[in-house]
């Protein structure tokens, strides 16, 4: 049985690609900071492609209290921590750009975020 459901889940992800993202500083908490945006590589297929699932991951200063999102041109998904996987993106373009974004709690100081990666699986 862990056979067979492991060759099902080989076929439902048909490929990946991964990123690494510019870190930036977040100074306020009206306004979400925009990381750089992130596509697919060129040798990277996609034109009918579906995005799967999306491993993420950031870091920040302890004690800083950001609210966090991982987000495609169509939506935008709350992250629960500093590093995690989502499936909630699943079904939307692959081919489209995918970016973080971020701001501050009330009351936080200016924090500077770093080490944004993604692995990002589709079919």
């Amino acid at each position: 049985m862990l056979t067979t459901l492991l060759m099902s889940s080989a076929q439902a992800a048909t490929g990946s690609w991964s990123a690494q993202v510019p870190g930036l500083m977040v100074a306020m908490s009206d306004r979400a900071s925009a990381s750089q945006r992130v596509s697919p590589p060129a040798a990277v297929d996609l034109l009918s492609g579906q995005l799967g699932r999306i491993q993420w991951q950031f870091q920040h200063p302890p004690g800083a209290l950001l609210n966090a999102w991982l987000c495609h041109p169509e939506q935008c998904v709350a992250l629960t921590g500093m590093r995690g996987s989502t499936t909630a993106l699943a079904g939307h373009t692959a081919n489209a750009p995918l970016f973080f974004r971020f701001a501050l709690r009330p009351g936080q100081r200016p924090v500077r975020v770093q080490g944004l990666q993604m692995i990002v699986n589709y079919q």
